[in-house]
């Protein structure tokens, strides 16, 4: 079997869209692709464990944008560059965000959040992924922007940051689509999104653009990773395989009922320069905001 580490909780985006895309790979390559979830250590357990594997093909990574492009200009570790131990395979998609907040938080809309945020500095706590994930920097560029200032709680995954959301822990989440359900059956507010259009299923909820709040995105893509020295024609097949996959009708389905924007078709060299660019963009973002040990 492929063993798929994927470097974040059960539950969150990230994991659904690999558990689709694994049961499909089980399919049409004639192996069993097993989803095994290490968590923690903002992406670095994961692929610490996906690095120290023999570069045969059957150990891959399968993670959010932010712990390769992200993580490493917060969370900076001589012993273990991603860039360096990891190989990109294919992109596979990336989330919009949506900001829901707890019934709790006395808002209804986006501009009454907004008021409220800024007459209440330092009393509203909001959730991410963990630290250095996208919507962790996607929240910042927003209080940067919306003048606001508020407490981030990290956790383990978007999972574990939906759950304390809906008991009431944290006020808010930028969430990157796992608490959409929540939204709908109306145990959460969803008041705007991070991304390019509104949610087809709320389509009276603005988009942060709209309220002149720019800059604020889901960050990079997801995708498949394979240890440094994996052969160049295992790449390739699997590389193949997933860009067939993700232009799937069936696939594609499930990626936008979890709200996810496919990516382009990209080759493992065009993804690994996607990867670069993407790096350097936030190497000079995050000291800006002031993130980082």
């Amino acid at each position: 079997p492929v063993r798929v580490i994927v470097n974040v909780a059960p539950g969150g985006v990230a994991d659904v869209t690999m558990r689709v895309l694994g049961a499909r790979l089980t399919e049409t390559m004639g192996q069993a692709f097993v989803v095994e979830n290490r968590p923690g250590g903002d992406g670095y357990i994961g692929f610490e464990a996906v690095a120290r594997s023999e570069p045969d093909g059957y150990t891959l990574a399968y993670s959010p944008g932010s712990s390769m492009m992200i993580a490493p200009h917060i969370v900076r570790r001589a012993d273990l560059d991603p860039l360096k131990l990891l190989t990109p395979v294919a992109a596979t998609g990336r989330v919009s965000l949506y900001v829901l907040t707890h019934p709790n938080v006395p808002v209804a809309s986006f501009a009454e959040f907004l008021s409220y945020a800024r007459a209440n500095p330092g009393k509203l706590n909001y959730g991410t992924p963990g630290n250095g994930t996208s919507p962790h920097i996607a929240t910042e560029v927003f209080s940067r922007e919306a003048k606001v200032k508020m407490n981030h709680v990290p956790y383990k995954g978007a999972g574990p940051a939906l759950k304390d959301l809906l008991g009431g822990v944290i006020d808010l989440t930028f969430d990157p689509g796992v608490g959409v359900a929540q939204a709908k059956a109306g145990k959460l507010r969803m008041i705007a999104v991070a991304g390019p259009q509104r949610h087809p299923e709320f389509p009276d909820v603005p988009t942060l653009a709209e309220n002149g709040i720019r800059g604020v995105d889901g960050g990079p893509h997801f995708g498949f990773y394979a240890p440094s020295g994996t052969p160049r024609p295992v790449i390739e097949r699997l590389n193949r395989e997933v860009v067939k996959l993700v232009q799937e009708p069936a696939v594609r389905e499930r990626f936008n009922a979890l709200a996810v924007e496919m990516a382009e078709p990209m080759s493992p060299e065009a993804f690994t320069a996607y990867v670069r660019a993407e790096s350097e963009r936030y190497a000079k973002l995050i000291p800006e905001l002031g993130i980082g040990q």
